[in-house]
Formats: structure tokens, sequence, C-alpha cells
């Protein structure tokens, strides 16, 4: 009776605990325990699919451990294992021959299920920009999602920034900070200058190493209603004694604005360089005196 009485205990409370934990409040714990989300469907998926695989293994926890302490005390009181044999071992063969079910199988079921949707965003919108479709020779090149253009920036790390370079006829370029149209389907070329570094936008998805000589590719989207907002994100590989510094910023614009500010990068290229051929020319000619 008492071990009756025990497991009985043992169920409820653990059912207690289950519940309580799936109706809680999430939002006080909200990107505590899971990746960052909110800035992109790359980084929504991640975020579901690490508070989904928690609840399911919590789920298959309680079912097999409950079961187990079942099959134990049953046997126990009623006394009726066979000599010498190991109760746990007999418990937990009958355990396998009752489930149906691999652990393994489900969790690895639930994550090639949100798997294709956090490798490829949405296409871009109807509204979004990006003639940038040339093709280049690499055999590791993505397909973009969908026929709706898409923007390429080359990503390249350096100690202890971070260079963009846009396409275009001029090639506009910045540092630090990554300006995107929203709505638009984005591919990153990502790679370094001198050692290991990362592209890591917390909100935008998971991590992308930046390798010298190696080039590794990346798609996410910001969604319209994101147009106005800066995230902010920090190198994930240790780069040296400045890594601490080497943070990044990616700021989404709609698109008009997105169009008018390369054309004034562009403008603000062509002017420092002529500035510094102008400083260059001073320089030399005062030497010359």
């Amino acid at each position: 009776m008492s071990a009756r009485v025990s497991t009985h205990f043992v169920l409820r409370l653990a059912a207690v605990v289950m519940v309580a934990i799936l109706v809680g409040p999430s939002s006080a714990f909200a990107d505590a325990l899971t990746p960052e989300s909110g800035g992109s469907p790359n980084a929504d998926e991640i975020d579901t699919l690490y508070r989904i695989t928690p609840y399911v293994a919590i789920v298959i926890f309680l079912i097999v451990e409950g079961t187990l302490i079942w099959s134990l005390a049953r046997q126990r009181a009623a006394r009726r294992l066979a000599r010498g044999a190991d109760p746990r071992q007999s418990a937990r063969a009958r355990l396998d021959r009752r489930s149906g079910a691999d652990p393994r199988g489900v969790l690895t079921g639930v994550t090639f299920f949100y798997l294709d949707e956090i490798e490829n965003p949405p296409a871009s919108g109807p509204d979004g920009r990006g003639p940038s479709q040339a093709r280049f020779a690499s055999i590791d090149q993505p397909e973009p999602p969908g026929d709706r253009p898409y923007r390429r920036i080359e990503v390249n790390g350096q100690q202890y920034l971070r260079r963009y370079d846009y396409p275009g006829d001029q090639r506009p370029f910045s540092y630090h900070t990554m300006v995107v149209p929203v709505d638009t389907a984005v591919m990153l070329e990502v790679s370094a200058s001198d050692v290991i570094h990362s592209w890591w936008i917390r909100k935008l998805g998971g991590k992308v190493d930046g390798v010298p000589g190696h080039v590794n590719k990346t798609l996410f989207k910001v969604p319209a209603d994101e147009a106005g907002t800066t995230l902010s994100g920090q190198c994930g590989e240790l780069c040296w004694a400045g890594h601490a510094d080497a943070r990044a910023e990616v700021r989404a614009a709609i698109p008009e604005e997105f169009e008018s500010g390369a054309g004034n990068r562009c403008v603000a290229i062509r002017r420092a360089g002529a500035d510094l051929a102008a400083q260059r020319g001073r320089r030399e000619g005062g030497e010359g005196r």
C-alpha cells in the first residue's frame, strides 16, 4: 500500500510541475533561456524550436520515468520477480516493449520540421529591392528563396570591425553598421581578412563564422514592420585583444531610404577619396620645397 501511495504522489507531483511549466508566464523569461527573436523569420523559427524541444523532452522524461517508477513499485509490491533477476532491468525491459516511440526520433523529427524555414527565409515581398541576382562561380552558392529580387552583401571581418560591400557599379561600402531594405531577402557572403571572426546578430538568426580564404553564406529577411529599427550583435569568435569591442549593427530601412542611402554613401566615398588625394598632393608639394 505504501508503495502505491508513493507512486501516485510522484506521478501527481510530476503532472503539477509539467502543467506549471507549460502554462507559466513565459513572457517573464522571454529570451532568457532561448535565442533572441523578432528580427527575422529565421530567428523566430530558431527561438520556437528552442522552446518546443524542452517541452517535448520534459513530456518524454515524465512518461519514461513515471512508467519506470510505477513498474518498480508494482513489481516490488507484488513480489513476482523471478529469482536472481535485477528489478530495474526487468522493469526497463517491460518499458522498452511498451514504448512505441524512440525519444531521439521524436526530437529529431521536431528539429527537421523547422530546419527548412530556419535555413531559408521567405521570398522578398513585392516591394523588395535588390537587382543583384548575378551568379558567381561557387559550388556552395545557395539558391535564394523564390524568384523575387534579393540583395547580396559581402561581410568582411577585421580586427576589430566589419566592412560591408554592397552591390552596384560604384561599389558602396560601410563599416560597423549594415543597412538593409525591409521585406527583402538578403544573402550575406561572410569572410575575414586576418583571423577567424563571426557574424552574429542574434535577432536575425544563427551565428556564421568568417574564415580567411573562405566564404560562408547565410540568408535572412527583415519584416516590413521592423523598418527603422537597429539590431545589434557581437563577434562570437575570440579574435584577440579587442574582441569585446568587435560589435556590429544592422539598420532596417524602407527600400526607398536604402537606395538613397546607397547613393549618399557613394558620394561620401568619392568625396573622401578626393580629399585624401588633395591632402596627399599638398603633403608631397610641401616636401618638395
